[in-house]
């Protein structure tokens, strides 16, 4: 076996500048190591090398401090991998129309890289997709032209696990999985890691670290499904379901909490359960309780609208025609990030009801497609509307004015009592409810 000996990697190339391309870029950087971005995206590569960053949680001077420095540069042009010692994978996958995997994204991306890889090379996928896919995609292309994975080039997975806005644990506080074609890819991927990650643990092959990045997630889709099911029955009830939670959670073992809110948002989360279930369905399987738990999920925006209904009700009004006011369309708080965000949905489904639809959002200042731009949080823009829904609990967000101010208020995520109550389960404005 011919494996080529060579010093630690010291040229890292990374395929993809989004939310995962770029904060490692930086890293990897900030470890010494001289890192060049490729991207389809033209925009994306000017702005890194003017040293200007589109990633909230990426600070521009970081990007300019390593760029003047010659550290990151970016480009369209995949030959510029041919120097590199190690490639990185992470390009977006998404859903086609019909709920398949669309690998068109990594197999772009693993072509290029494959046209120009370097002798002993290391490839890695970043990227959340089905188990099998690095074995059953990316191997082929690399192989290509007799190259042998594990003597010509190492090709190892390990799932991105960012968590966009997050503070408490960055890059450098995680734990990396990685799972080598070979024991020696595994190796050489968790050598590289070891620079940038807080640990490396090491699995047995690709298809182990691929599920586990699906495991995490479709754990957090079912329990999040649970409590949004509760939560309807909780208001057929008339029984709090923040105080459920609560309660449940004072049990120091057997119990973990999660909390009922709008739908799910981001790339991972509410993707990830047909990632699973497409791959399922090869094996002969259906998986029943992760495909109904998604069903939860994406219909929960449906109910919001109902409650949205029954409020306006009270005050004789009808959805058709009434003035709603959206506050947070991003899918998580501080970020602006709107993948897959359900206050999105819940717009859509207000206005396809007849309802004249406005929002606030610090982070997103316009909604490209719906021809809206976020307006200002001002006491006349609560009272002028009939029902203000907080979908997206934006720490920035001045709650006072609103519940002062407002007809009525839909909150989706129980901030009004946390924030304004100091308790979760405290009593509410009559103007206020709950999810």
């Amino acid at each position: 076996m011919r494996i080529k000996q060579t010093a630690k990697p010291e040229r890292v190339g990374i395929i993809g500048l989004g939310y995962v391309g770029l904060p490692l870029a930086v890293a990897f950087a900030e470890a010494g190591m001289k890192v060049v971005g490729v991207d389809v995206n033209g925009e994306k590569v000017a702005a890194v090398n003017s040293g200007a960053s589109y990633i909230e949680d990426v600070p521009s001077e970081d990007i300019a401090r390593l760029t003047n420095s010659g550290y990151i540069r970016a480009t369209e042009d995949f030959s510029e991998l041919s120097e590199a010692e190690a490639v990185l994978i992470c390009v977006p996958t998404p859903l086609d129309k019909h709920r398949s995997p669309d690998l068109s994204h990594v197999v772009e991306a693993a072509e290029g890289a494959a046209r120009h890889l370097s002798y002993g090379a290391l490839v890695v996928l970043e990227s959340t997709t089905y188990p099998g896919t690095t074995r059953e995609v990316l191997l082929p292309i690399f192989e290509k032209g007799g190259r042998r994975v594990g003597e010509d080039f190492f090709l190892a997975f390990s799932p991105e696990r960012v968590d966009p806005g997050n503070t408490k644990f960055g890059l450098g506080d995680m734990p990396k999985v990685v799972g080598g074609m070979t024991p020696e890819c595994g190796r050489r991927a968790g050598e590289l890691y070891g620079k940038v990650a807080g640990s490396v643990h090491a699995v047995s092959k690709p298809e182990s670290a691929e599920l586990s990045k699906l495991l995490e997630n479709i754990f957090r889709g079912v329990n999040i499904a649970l409590v949004n099911e509760l939560a309807m029955l909780c208001d057929r009830m008339d029984v709090d379901v923040w105080e459920v939670v609560e309660a449940a959670g004072t049990k120091p073992f057997g119990f973990m909490q999660f909390f009922p809110g709008p739908g799910l948002g981001g790339h991972c989360i509410p993707i990830d359960p047909f990632y699973l279930a497409w791959r399922a369905r090869s094996h002969g399987l259906s998986t029943e309780f992760i495909e109904l738990a998604g069903r939860v999920n994406v219909g929960m925006p449906h109910y919001v609208v109902d409650r949205v209904s029954r409020l306006l009700n009270e005050d004789a009004k009808a959805v058709k025609g009434s003035k709603i006011l959206i506050l947070g369309v991003s899918y998580k708080p501080d970020v602006g990030d709107l993948r897959e965000s359900p206050s999105i949905k819940l717009l859509d489904l207000l206005s396809e009801s007849g309802a004249e639809v406005s929002y606030h959002d610090p982070h997103v200042p316009e909604l490209e497609g719906h021809g809206l731009t976020s307006v200002a949080l001002t006491k006349e823009a609560v009272e002028g509307s009939d029902c203000v829904v907080l979908a997206t609990d934006h720490s920035g967000f001045d709650l006072r004015l609103v519940v002062d101010n407002a007809r009525s208020v839909l909150d989706l995520r129980n901030a009004v009592r946390k924030r304004l109550g100091g308790r979760p389960n405290g009593p509410l404005p009559e103007n206020v409810e709950v999810l």
